[in-house]
């Protein structure tokens, strides 16, 4: 979004005519309710940007539930933006921790800070993009207790505050930036600020691990099985010997693995009669082993994130699995056995080997009306292919 674009928008008529709206629909004609609304009288300028505010609000539901109905989007700031839930989390922090004033550091378009703003605690928001500090203080307005400042991180001050949270920008435009040192704010002066202040700094989940500090703890956070952040807190944000956390929230409830450290693996053992397939954020969080421990089960390899059982036990932490048959990872022998069973639909998972899922599915033509799933992965030395039925407890 440009300037341009943001005046259409904050004018009377244009918010008027994007709370007039009826709700998105994706599969209506757009050039048709372009046509309406410029035969209703409206600019072709306002049109445009409302019809993209629109669009950008049904997207954003998935992240913000209700919310996004008043709030306003960029494009990149929705699809950076902290989810609604996970937000809660990162506040509740800082209210447990008893700190009063957080300052956002690059607040994007509001999502942390609107937590944070909702648990009553004072919140600076400081956004160094001029459009985005704008939306940004559009959807903290209904919240005395929230301002918003255009500056950098770097240049805002901190006084009175007694506690920071950091979303590092990581991308220049749709440039990655790899060097943390080219992120803004750097991870160095996140660190730098760590030091003085109980500091909250949200990370990419594929960070080099190298980078996390001993005195952090690393929260790790997955989403309806989608790992969507690091988190690594310091000082008393930092909870009393956790330095290592998977937190797993689905539509059926949140639930938490932590540890002092890294685990240490499990025993390798003989193909059981369940496999569990663990959440990203435990993998992540390398608690392979104690969640294997709490499962009663063993690692098939010990480099490889699958863990078997003689018995299936619910977890919220992997999906389970059950073994009906094992085949040598073979497209012969595959083709012919799905064959025989009249699968049609066939999900295929693998760690451990070398496979295009999607090619090696074309290769193996289901065909029927049946379905399964193949995990394709190594047992000990061996490569396997295990035709499996997902369990529901």
């Amino acid at each position: 979004m440009d300037q341009a674009e943001l005046r259409e928008l904050f004018s009377t008529e244009g918010l008027r005519l994007l709370d007039s709206l009826p709700p998105f629909d994706s599969t209506a004609d757009v050039v048709r309710s372009v046509s309406d609304l410029r035969k209703a009288g409206h600019d072709a300028a306002l049109v445009a940007a409302v019809l993209n505010q629109a669009k950008l609000r049904h997207r954003a539901t998935a992240k913000f539930g209700s919310f996004a109905e008043r709030m306003l989007f960029t494009e990149a700031g929705l699809e950076q933006a902290t989810r609604l839930g996970v937000a809660a989390h990162h506040a509740g922090r800082f209210a447990d921790a008893g700190v009063k004033w957080v300052a956002d550091l690059g607040c994007g378009i509001g999502a942390d800070a609107l937590a944070i703003a909702a648990l009553e605690l004072e919140v600076t928001a400081v956004e160094r993009d001029e459009v985005t500090a704008a939306i940004a203080a559009y959807n903290l307005a209904p919240w005395s207790n929230a301002r918003v400042e255009h500056s950098s991180a770097e240049d805002v001050d901190l006084a009175g505050v007694d506690g920071i949270y950091l979303d590092p920008a990581r991308r220049d435009g749709a440039r990655r930036l790899r060097d943390p040192g080219d992120w803004s704010p750097s991870l160095d002066f996140a660190f730098g600020l760590a030091e003085l202040y109980p500091t909250g700094i949200k990370l990419g989940p594929g960070i080099d691990r190298e980078l996390i500090p001993d005195d952090a703890e690393a929260q790790w956070i997955s989403v309806d099985r989608d790992v969507v952040e690091l988190g690594l807190w310091f000082g008393s944000l930092a909870r009393p010997g956790i330095r290592r956390s998977a937190l797993v929230i689905s539509g059926t409830g949140t639930a938490e693995l932590t540890a002092a450290a890294d685990s240490e693996d499990a025993e390798t053992g003989a193909l059981g009669g369940f496999v569990y397939e663990p959440d990203g954020a435990v993998i992540r969080a390398r608690l392979i082993g104690d969640l294997a421990r709490t499962l009663g089960g063993r690692m098939l390899e010990p480099s490889i994130a699958y863990v078997t059982s003689d018995e299936a036990r619910h977890t919220p932490f992997a999906s389970c699995f059950r073994v009906i048959e094992e085949f040598p990872l073979d497209k012969r022998t595959l083709k012919r056995e799905i064959a025989a069973r009249g699968i049609g639909t066939l999900e295929i998972k693998k760690r451990g080997v070398d496979i295009d899922p999607a090619a090696f599915r074309t290769a193996l033509a289901p065909k029927g009306e049946a379905s399964g799933t193949l995990i394709l992965t190594r047992v000990g030395a061996q490569r396997r292919a295990l035709l499996v039925d997902r369990v529901t407890f």
